[in-house]
């Protein structure tokens, strides 16, 4: 294998397809220390962000999703045309050895760009039910790293998978290392950042991503005005997302709740890991990192997320009792009241709340993003190997 292959993570549409990849990359910088590591995606300004801000590359490849209406017809295919010609002369001027697929539609024009030019490729797999892309491509892949051991019965017995967990961001794995060094117990581990400089009183913690949950914004504030006391002694941090945060201010106001509301938080994993209950969506990356700070959630799944990826993700930790799932898509008009009963009993019972901490953190895998750096690793090697045979 050369001592500087080059690899490429494809991925986009979201900021959160890029932080696994991330992840991933950290792991094999130190494996591969002269690798060149190269990221492609549809060219948003958070994307571009999250992935320069961590130091390395990031190019544009056109795509564009689904179209979900007519007219966006047209420019689906003239930008998905051009992004997968974009892919095919980015992989051969750059010298690609290998692609890692992350999700998203740029991923797909990528992927498809490595199979034409007979490139190996990797799939992350993110969810519980599979993405088009990963049913689609899985049999020519070199390997399928999944999240969840329920995407198998989607995809064909011949794809080769390897359940090894959603990578987390860096920051995430280094708490959680610290949280089990010296044997500590989940709770001990806790205090302990609790009381790192932060309120000792308990923490809810709302994530609306970084687009904004505009349901979850809307409705939080008339959800939490309905617990009435049981709130005295909990702080409330409500991340709104883009462009959300004065009007989720006012509804706050509005209902005579105090809260800390802000666009983004830097530290999440800090925040995450000394909060008591957390109100969020259900991607793959959300709960992976959930799992390891052992924080329970009620669960709020996307409702427009392709095949109900979202729920089929929720429903594996509500089956495991960590997590209360409410489904939005059922609850129209109603979701106030369907999040005040879920979060009515986590809130009081504190017994009940550290049996869900427990439980989701038994659901965590550390060790996701140095599995999949290590199978990266050696398929680089296999495939030069091939190649000198050849």
């Amino acid at each position: 294998m050369s001592a500087a292959p080059h690899i490429l993570f494809a991925g986009g549409g979201a900021a959160g397809y890029f932080f696994p990849g991330i992840a991933v990359a950290e792991h094999l910088k130190r494996k591969l220390p002269l690798a060149t590591i190269t990221f492609a995606g549809p060219g948003r300004a958070r994307e571009k962000h999250v992935v320069r801000s961590a130091g390395y590359e990031y190019c544009m490849i056109p795509s564009q999703p689904v179209p979900q209406n007519p007219f966006q017809a047209f420019r689906f295919l003239t930008d998905n045309i051009a992004g997968y010609c974009s892919a095919r002369w980015m992989l051969r001027e750059k010298g690609v050895d290998l692609v890692v697929g992350l999700g998203g539609y740029t991923s797909t024009a990528v992927v498809r760009a490595a199979v034409a030019r007979e490139i190996p490729f990797i799939l992350l797999e993110q969810n519980a039910i599979p993405s088009r892309t990963t049913r689609w491509l899985a049999e020519a892949a070199t390997l399928v790293c999944a999240g969840f051991e329920e995407v198998r019965p989607h995809l064909r017995s011949q794809a080769p998978v390897a359940i090894t967990g959603n990578p987390a961001r860096p920051a995430f794995e280094q708490l959680c290392r610290r949280m089990s060094s010296g044997n500590r117990s989940l709770e001990a581990a806790k205090l302990t950042f609790a009381d790192n400089g932060l309120p000792s009183q308990k923490r809810l913690v709302i994530l609306g991503g970084a687009d904004g949950a505009r349901s979850l914004n809307e409705s939080m504030p008339r959800a939490l005005k309905k617990l009435g006391e049981t709130l005295a002694d909990w702080q409330i941090i409500h991340q709104t997302g883009e462009g959300q945060l004065q009007e989720t201010e006012g509804r706050y106001r509005q209902e005579g709740l105090e809260a800390l509301t802000v666009t983004f938080i830097d530290e999440i994993a800090s925040v995450l890991f000394a909060s008591d209950l957390v109100v969020c969506r259900s991607g793959g990356t959300t709960l992976a990192e959930l799992a390891l700070a052992g924080v329970p959630a009620v669960l709020v799944p996307y409702p427009h997320a392709t095949d109900d990826q979202q729920i089929a993700n929720a429903k594996v930790f509500a089956a495991a009792n960590a997590c209360r799932l409410v489904d939005e898509s059922t609850q129209t008009g109603v979701l106030a009241a369907a999040l005040a009963r879920e979060l009515t009993p986590l809130v009081s019972d504190d017994l009940l709340r550290r049996e869900m901490s427990l439980n989701i953190h038994a659901l965590s895998r550390p060790e996701a993003s140095s599995d999949i750096a290590n199978a990266i690793y050696e398929t680089l090697f296999e495939s030069q190997g091939a190649r000198l045979a050849a």
